[in-house]
């Protein structure tokens, strides 16, 4: 049996975050727009999150975009995603009392400063994945963002796929029991110009990429006991850079196989999320295609016994709920559901997954 769900139906029950005001939020009127920029165009979402911002019109205005990379600006501001937008020094844009929030989207090396100098500035901070290439940096930023009762909502969309909300979801709620087992791929075909990026960069594809699939893992089950990582390289990267990566995550129960394979031509579709528990299991796949098979020992709310097809309503655009989310945050509406803590177990484990010491 085969069930297309809308999102509202298959979330209508989840438990919602108590809506206190959360420590540093913006205590905005519901009707006033959070006046919002944008620090770096280099990520690799860097466009997608600003198309995202722009497409919530009744919640955001955008105060305008600072690129602290030189010759950067002139390559992002052909993008459609920056038309008509105002082009700021990163000075300027902290300095404007108006500015609530900040979207950091520089390159990986710049994003522990960006983020700091936002926070010292007093703006709120959406940074997207995986924050920072230093655990140290990463750790002192989300500390500080802490002390200064700022919100960071990390960039890991996964967090607002209607499938994965779904997962969290019966696993708080104890539909598939006791977790036993994940396993989770989420690959690509890199081109000369990737494996390039890639290559410069700590832990390569596992702790670019891969860190998405380790956000979601330590939400179900916290922090490992114990990492062991594994590269191979495909042979289509330069220099023996291992392109093809696997970690094991241990648990007192559980065992987690995650993989980040650069050199897969049907990355895309192969990118899975498999869970197996004690009273059930749940298989998403592709990632972000909203399409997934619960299965359950015994039938869940609108769930029967067995085995669920479902398809996900994914429509509203790909970033769009952080940035929906975020802004719920920010005018007290809600809590941030990811705390500090877990921020900074999921840098540390997705460098260890990537076969870096975080220390």
């Amino acid at each position: 049996m085969h069930v297309r769900i809308t999102r509202r139906q298959a979330l209508k029950t989840v438990a919602a975050a108590a809506l206190v005001p959360a420590a540093g939020t913006f205590a905005a009127e519901r009707s006033a727009r959070i006046r919002i920029g944008q620090v770096g165009t280099s990520h690799s979402h860097a466009s997608g999150k600003m198309d995202a911002i722009r497409s919530l019109p009744e919640l955001y205005e955008v105060a305008g975009v600072a690129e602290p990379l030189a010759g950067r600006q002139a390559d992002a501001a052909g993008s459609q995603a920056y038309a008509g937008l105002k082009w700021l020094t990163e000075e300027a844009l902290l300095a404007d009392p108006t500015v609530t929030a900040v979207a950091v989207e520089t390159t990986l090396g710049d994003s522990a400063r960006a983020a700091l100098a936002c926070l010292r500035a007093g703006k709120h901070i959406h940074l997207d994945k995986p924050g920072a290439e230093a655990h140290a940096a990463f750790k002192a930023l989300r500390l500080e963002a802490e002390r200064l009762r700022l919100t960071v909502q990390m960039g890991y969309m996964l967090r607002y796929n209607p499938a994965f909300e779904l997962l969290f979801r019966a696993q708080r709620e104890g539909w598939l029991g006791e977790i036993t087992e994940i396993d989770a791929s989420m690959g690509k075909l890199a081109d000369a110009g990737l494996h390039r990026r890639l290559a410069a960069l700590p832990g390569h594809g596992m702790f670019e990429l891969g860190c998405h699939l380790v956000d979601a893992i330590l939400y179900l089950l916290g922090p490992p006991s114990a990492v062991s990582a594994f590269g191979k390289p495909t042979g289509l990267a330069p220099a023996g850079l291992p392109d093809n990566q696997a970690a094991v995550l241990e648990y007192p129960k559980a065992l987690v196989t995650l993989r980040c394979n650069h050199g897969d031509p049907f990355g895309g579709p192969h990118r899975r999320f498999h869970v197996v528990g004690t009273r059930g299991a749940m298989d998403i796949q592709p990632l972000e295609a909203g399409r997934a098979t619960l299965y359950l020992s015994e039938a869940k709310d609108a769930f029967k016994k067995g085995e669920n097809k479902l398809t996900l309503d994914v429509s509203g655009g790909r970033y769009t709920g952080e940035f929906r989310d975020l802004a719920k945050v920010l005018r007290n509406e809600k809590r941030l559901a990811w705390s500090a803590a877990h921020d900074i177990a999921v840098h540390k484990t997705a460098l260890r997954c990537a076969g870096l010491s975080p220390e």
